[in-house]
């Protein structure tokens, strides 16, 4: 299994991308996001989605030249369109978008349709969290809805419809909440394939309906499914998933879903909240700093050394990979090598990068 720096992975995916057709600020987006992605410990969104993004591009899923336009703007309101640009592109400009707007009327809420994989929806969020503003991101599948069996249901009918969250602090990393509404990410089932490892007990169903730790059941036909978040209390998590399709789904325009494969693309609902705007920041951070201490003061069940923040394993991973490097299962590297070499790149170079 290689190791890489950060700054290492950064380089080759920045050539990866140039070569895949990128213009070069593009190129450095999308591949800062993935690396960002590992280093915070979320491998199933870091560089693995290159050689998906790839096949993306050769089917002519996604156009690397694709930029986001405005189609619809009020005040407070905006509908971009991303022109099947890549996610991260059209994410960050909608961030950007959204704080500027909220930094002039207090408060604003973007849309992004047509939209590749945005990749981990945190990343949007902290944005607005870095600008001493509160940031929420609603996500959908658009119409394609096959992977997250719905309660009580054995067949995929919704996205992972993922919700991330990110409220800053006065001297200390931002909160940040990012989860999917079901179990776990696609992407973390794609790790364990790669990898050759099994799954935890209660993430997926095969394509019976039978509970497995086996990652190939998701893929084979009959195709699994991935449970909504909740176990026995999943009907939360599916409510959840519900919302993100009305919201993200319905709002934007992408659609919700009903099957439809052949409609690709995250729906996006963006909002951000001007702190400043609502209350004293001042006061609001002292307010944010009682609450942690308060939550941090708790005792710990057994085995557990602290109460931990949302965001605090990720920040604590990041540090840790910044030093160590950051580590690539065999497989996926055997891929983003195999499909660089389709670009007429030379891997062998990139070891030594």
């Amino acid at each position: 299994m290689p190791t890489f720096t950060p700054d290492a992975l950064r380089r080759i995916g920045q050539d990866f991308f140039t070569a895949l057709g990128c213009r070069p600020e593009d190129a450095r987006i999308v591949a800062d996001h993935l690396v960002q992605s590992n280093l915070y410990g979320h491998d199933s969104h870091g560089i693995l989605r290159m050689y998906e993004y790839a096949r993306a591009v050769r089917e002519g899923r996604v156009d690397p030249q694709g930029t986001p336009r405005v189609v619809r703007e009020h005040a407070c309101t905006a509908v971009l369109e991303a022109q099947d640009g890549f996610g991260q592109v059209a994410a960050a400009y909608a961030a950007r978008f959204a704080i500027d707007k909220a930094r002039t009327y207090g408060i604003a809420s973007v849309t992004l349709r047509n939209t590749s994989h945005v990749g981990r929806a945190g990343e949007f969020p902290t944005m607005a969290a870095q600008a001493g503003m509160i940031g929420i991101m609603y996500v959908n599948t658009g119409r394609k809805g096959f992977q997250v069996a719905p309660f009580g249901g054995i067949d995929g009918r919704l996205g992972t419809n993922p919700l991330a969250f990110a409220a800053p602090r006065r001297d200390a990393p931002p909160i940040v909440v990012d989860m999917t509404t079901c179990t776990v990410a696609e992407g973390k089932i794609s790790v364990a394939t790669n990898r050759g490892t099994p799954v935890p007990a209660g993430w997926i169903i095969d394509g019976a309906g039978n509970p497995s730790t086996d990652p190939h059941v998701y893929w084979d036909e009959p195709r699994g499914a991935i449970l909504p978040l909740g176990g026995p209390l999943g009907h939360k998590g599916y409510a959840l998933s519900l919302m993100m399709e009305l919201c993200a789904g319905g709002l934007s325009g992408q659609g919700m879903s009903s099957g439809d494969l052949s409609y690709p693309g995250n729906g996006v609902l963006f909002s951000v909240y001007d702190i400043a705007h609502f209350t004293d920041l001042e006061s609001y951070y002292d307010e944010v700093e009682a609450l942690v201490a308060h939550v941090k003061s708790s005792r710990t069940e057994p085995g557990v050394d602290e109460v931990l923040l949302p965001g605090e394993p990720e920040f604590r991973t990041e540090r840790e990979r910044a030093q160590t490097g950051i580590p690539v299962d065999d497989t996926t590297w055997e891929r983003i090598c195999e499909s660089a070499r389709g670009m007429g790149l030379d891997p062998s170079a990139w070891q030594h990068a």
